[in-house]
């Protein structure tokens, strides 16, 4: 029998099992990284995650006997793509909870609901007042430039466009996201484009960023038509890192803003 009248705190998970990037960061960031038995291979922020802890999943699939073995009270994962994995390990007993932020808002929020998890709700809070008053202060620096036309493409085939958060941070930045009205889409169905709207659209800036694989940006030189493209005549065709900007957490909040300022400002 659990002699749980010896603990000193109920209700707060000892061991946690992170699926995706950004529960590991904002669990460093708290000062809370003991409680980490298992994450993501994906995990490179921060960069001791991959050393300390034990990997146990990728994005969309994990092992459940390894993460069943870590014995852990709680796993934490990240929207609709790892449902079959939380539902594999609901089956095994275990304590799932999966978050769903799509908006720089939701991601904020998530913070601090991490934080009220492990009892540090204050600390959180905090932390993400920082970060939405560094938000603000970008989008200050950036309102009075001209705004350039920037298309963000998240997967090459078929043509997925920036999920919510990465075009809300385009437009902190100083960009237009040339396709917001897409970017709303929870579903990556909802976020495809293809070369004629992207034609039409004529972006000034196009930023590739392919989850799991390196850009070609010779190949998107080369599709049919992308030639008139003041981005292509421009030469501002840039690659970008997944893990600062497809993360919803504080990697996109910090490195992942500041390298849109970046290539959207050509500074």
């Amino acid at each position: 029998m659990s002699e749980f009248w010896e603990r000193e705190t109920w209700g707060i998970p000892e061991r946690i099992v992170c699926l995706t990037e950004e529960f590991t960061e904002i669990l460093y960031l708290l000062g809370e990284e003991d409680r980490i038995v298992g994450i993501s291979a994906y995990t490179v922020r921060p960069p001791e995650a991959k050393r300390d802890k034990e990997v146990v999943s990728a994005f969309i699939g994990g092992s459940v006997k390894k993460i069943k073995a870590l014995e852990p009270d709680l796993v934490l994962g990240f929207s609709d793509i790892q449902a079959q994995l939380a539902h594999d390990l609901i089956k095994e007993n275990l304590s799932v909870l999966i978050f769903n932020q799509r908006s720089l808002g939701e991601i904020l929020d998530v913070i601090v609901q991490v934080g009220a998890l492990v009892g540090r709700r204050r600390s959180a809070e905090e932390l993400a007042r920082g970060y939405a008053e560094r938000l603000r202060e970008v989008a200050r620096e950036s309102a009075g430039e001209g705004r350039r036309r920037v298309y963000f493409e998240e997967w090459d085939e078929p043509r997925i466009t920036a999920i919510q958060w990465v075009g809300e941070l385009i437009e902190i930045a100083g960009g237009e996201n040339v396709f917001a009205d897409r970017s709303c889409g929870k579903l990556a169905k909802e976020r495809f484009v293809d070369d004629e709207e992207i034609q039409a659209a004529d972006p000034e800036v196009i930023i590739g960023c392919w989850c799991g694989k390196e850009v070609d940006l010779q190949s998107i030189r080369d599709r049919p038509g992308y030639g008139e493209l003041q981005a292509v005549r421009q030469g501002k065709v840039f690659e970008m890192d997944p893990a600062i900007i497809l993360q919803p957490g504080p990697a996109a909040l910090t490195d992942g803003l500041d390298k849109l300022v970046e290539l959207i400002s050509g500074e």
